[in-house]
């Protein structure tokens, strides 16, 4: 869920890697929603739950859970665009509002991606500096190459399936919140009595923690994964429904992340700096073993998101360009395509050679997708209101006006931060 929420979990596109899914049947046993959003954290999103935990303790957990409904609106609009006009998102701004506001979202989505993509590939180098004691920056270059091997040569869903069900072990952060004893009055009251403060540190913890999660490439990709799937509309409902029920199940582990990060770093007041100390908080559950659960988790974690990052930034800009894209082509035929894919994965290897902490990184990523978020939303609000696009099948004014109101929030996040960090008061 980065992602955050990912894509459908319902309707399995034909070519090997098509968001976080497999393309095995046309329409998969009902529930494999519920697995895929368990297994929804990226790299990012732990990360940046494991430092808001440790920094603000429970003060953002309303927060936490308004993003399960949050999530919910901004898929089921994606995923709506992706069914009904057969196109992605990128496609849509292209043809109803022009090159330049395409050529706006590309920029936006590449930048955050490329951004993203760096903190997943150093999160994936700390897991196995966990496992291995070798530093992360020795295994930066390996898994980007391997990510764009899978990508252009391999078939990416059997160990994609694998994957997922490893990356199943951050729902242990289910048992470690009630294993570390949090005061559970303070954790409802500050999670069902919504207050926000002005505090640096709060403004940046709610950034990030909706930039993570509501991260464009994930409803960019889920409309990317149903133009090409293209479902019959009037199975829509049986997908969001499905896809919800994941949105749910993730959004929840979300809040047991930031629960028990709270209960036993942020109580002592110690920030989440290293992968060390995020897996800390796994402690109450996992004992000795709480290191490695976390650095197995985080490891599976990234190499489902990392391949996912980098071809959703390579059908973008083949749409932008009208180039030739699919990952069931070969290089030959899909040149562009491929060298994009390649591009962003080595731009993102070098971001990692930088020197900055991969927990750093990972979480102002975060922010960097929570201040790109709101322009790709109203491109999509708009695109879905579109009756050229959309015909009869526009989102509705409900879905519409929730759609609004989660991109003000953002906005406004945003907009806050940008004033703290330009008067000197960011964090």
């Amino acid at each position: 869920m980065k992602r955050r929420a990912g894509p459908l979990h319902h309707y399995h596109p034909p070519a090997p890697l098509h968001g976080r899914h497999h393309p095995a049947a046309k329409v998969a046993k009902f529930g494999a929603g519920i697995v895929a959003g368990a297994s929804d954290n990226d790299p990012t999103t732990v990360a940046t739950l494991a430092v808001i935990g440790s920094t603000t303790t429970y003060e953002l957990g309303w927060l936490a859970l308004l993003v399960i409904p949050m999530l919910a609106v901004i898929q089921a609009i994606a995923a709506q665009i992706g069914a009904v006009s057969k196109r992605g998102l990128e496609d849509c701004v292209r043809s109803a509002y022009g090159r330049g506001w395409a050529v706006a979202a590309l920029a936006a989505l590449l930048i955050v991606n490329i951004l993203t993509l760096a903190a997943d590939l150093e999160g994936g180098g700390a897991a196995l500096h966990l496992l291995t004691n070798v530093s992360y920056v020795w295994w930066l270059v390996p898994l980007g190459a391997l990510t764009a091997v899978v990508l252009i040569f391999g078939k990416y869903a059997a160990i994609e399936r694998v994957l997922r069900y490893a990356a199943l072990l951050f729902m242990s952060y289910v048992g470690a919140a009630f294993f570390a004893h949090p005061d559970w009055g303070q954790v409802l009251h500050d999670s069902f009595i919504p207050h926000f403060d002005f505090r640096p540190v709060v403004v940046s913890g709610a950034l990030a923690l909706l930039g993570t999660t509501l991260t464009a490439y994930a409803y960019v990709w889920e409309t990317i994964e149903l133009s090409e799937e293209k479902p019959p509309v009037r199975r829509l409902g049986l997908v969001q429904v499905d896809a919800a029920l994941g949105i749910i199940v993730a959004g929840l582990t979300f809040w047991f992340i930031l629960i028990a990060t709270g209960a036993t770093l942020g109580v002592h007041h110690k920030t989440v700096e290293t992968a060390e100390e995020a897996a800390q908080a796994l402690a109450p559950i996992a004992g000795p073993y709480a290191q490695i659960i976390f650095a197995i988790g985080l490891l599976a974690s990234a190499l489902v998101a990392i391949p996912v990052i980098a071809a959703t930034s390579a059908y973008v800009a083949a749409e932008m360009f009208g180039w030739r894209r699919s990952l069931d082509a070969k290089f030959a035929r899909a040149r562009a395509f491929y060298l994009t894919l390649i591009g962003c994965i080595a731009i993102s290897v070098a971001i990692g050679f930088a020197g900055v902490k991969p927990i750093t990184l990972l979480y102002y990523s975060g922010i960097a997708g929570g201040i790109a978020t709101p322009l790709t939303m109203v491109l999509m609000l708009l695109v879905g209101r579109n009756s050229h696009l959309m015909k009869a099948h526009r989102i509705s004014i409900w879905l519409a006006v929730c759609g609004w109101c989660v991109t003000a929030v953002v906005s406004g996040a945003t907009l806050i931060y940008l004033v703290q960090t330009v008067q000197g008061g960011g964090s």
